[in-house]
């Protein structure tokens, strides 16, 4: 039963235990989370199944929470010194309050053409690209609906985009590297979910060299957030140089989906993935608690 307090409004937590309570008394083996975005993949599922005592599929609640949001995802990398691109933070009340401070703090750190994104979103909604300082409003303005803190990074020129998964708990594996391809000017909502519109590639053709650092970069980011069980690292490439862009802790999971696919090409079937992430979430909450 929920509760109330003498209001009668609904207190969160209770329903949060509530829930949590469900949960244990159903007493599974494990929960296979494949929910994207919030509330999903920020942390607050994560937070649920360990209050139930849960064994889960995937990240924990510190390496949900840094994954999903973007300003704090590149400020751990940076700190790591992991290649990323020139970037700045807004938040909403800095660009309705004080306009013509992040115009400038934009035009001096990542100019034009840059990318104008909530931090904490998915699938490319509410992003932009501005091409030019009169662009500018009308993106923040729209990265601004959906989230108090706004991302804006230089866009990289004529990029290659490459994808790497990654399976494991404190000994993670890359699997080899895939390069997504498409006619569109960058990979909006559009490109990404319309049927035809995007292709992998793999293995990626760009070489045993940038093979090797995409792989040990994915691995590197895996690391840094503290990540277990899978995630998808994005790249770019820009003239031959690997750039870090971001790390999806669950990535889309079908048979054809990216994550699956790579790690087929590595020599792990879907089935046998399922598997191993399974095995590696018992094995993570056991690590995770008192001996």
């Amino acid at each position: 039963m929920m509760r109330t307090d003498r209001a009668g409004d609904l207190r969160v937590g209770d329903v949060g235990r509530d829930v949590a309570s469900v949960l244990a008394g159903l007493n599974p083996d494990a929960a296979l989370n494949m929910l994207h975005g919030r509330p999903g993949e920020d942390g607050t599922i994560q937070g649920l199944l360990e209050l139930a005592d849960v064994p889960y599929v995937g990240a924990g609640v510190l390496a949900s929470a840094v994954g999903m949001d973007k300003a704090t995802m590149k400020a751990v990398f940076q700190a790591h010194g992991l290649p990323i691109v020139d970037y700045t933070v807004v938040l909403r009340h800095e660009w309705r309050d004080h306009p013509a401070t992040v115009t400038r703090r934009i035009k001096e750190v990542t100019g034009f053409p840059c990318f104008v994104k909530p931090s904490n979103l998915g699938s490319s909604v509410g992003i932009s690209k501005v091409r030019k300082a009169a662009e500018l409003p009308a993106a923040l303005d729209e990265a601004a609906r959906h989230d108090r803190k706004i991302v804006v990074e230089r866009a990289v020129k004529n990029p290659r985009e490459v994808e790497v998964s990654v399976l494991g708990n404190d000994a993670p594996e890359a699997s080899l590297p895939g390069e997504i391809t498409y006619d569109a000017e960058w990979y909006d909502y559009a490109t990404k979910y319309a049927e035809g519109q995007a292709h992998i590639t793999v293995p990626a053709p760009i070489g045993p060299r940038r093979t090797a650092r995409v792989r040990e970069i994915a691995l590197a980011a895996f690391r840094a957030v503290d990540c277990a069980g899978m995630a998808r690292v994005d790249f770019f490439l820009e003239d031959g140089r690997v750039i870090l862009n971001e790390i999806n802790t669950i990535p889309g999971f079908t048979a054809t989906s990216a994550y699956a696919r790579l790690w087929e090409a590595t020599g792990i079937p879907y089935e046998d993935l399922v598997e191993r992430l399974v095995a590696l979430a018992l094995e993570r909450h056991r690590d995770t608690r008192p001996t």
